[in-house]
């Protein structure tokens, strides 16, 4: 019984120092039906985004609450390069 609750308790103490959950943070968001009813940002990519509502019936936009991370990340909008 003691070692059942040794086990226990160490397995407590494992999920207490696990990392704490994060919201997703993507520059694209999904809005499936006519409004906002419901809401997906976990898009990296524009035509990621239109795949994914291709047949559901939605719409894509720009998250405007994105912030990329520090890191090195890809980028999502398309750079205009000027030949002189």
């Amino acid at each position: 019984m003691r070692l059942l609750l040794l086990l226990v308790a160490i397995c407590v103490g494992f999920v207490g120092t696990g990392r704490n959950a994060e919201a997703q943070n993507y520059p694209w968001c999904a809005y499936l039906g006519t409004g906002f009813d419901s809401t997906n940002c976990g898009f990296t990519t524009f035509q990621q985004c239109m795949e994914t509502m291709r047949g559901i019936g939605g719409f894509c936009m720009e998250n405007n609450t994105y912030q990329p991370s520090a890191g090195l990340h890809p980028l999502t909008r398309f750079q205009r390069r000027f030949s002189y």
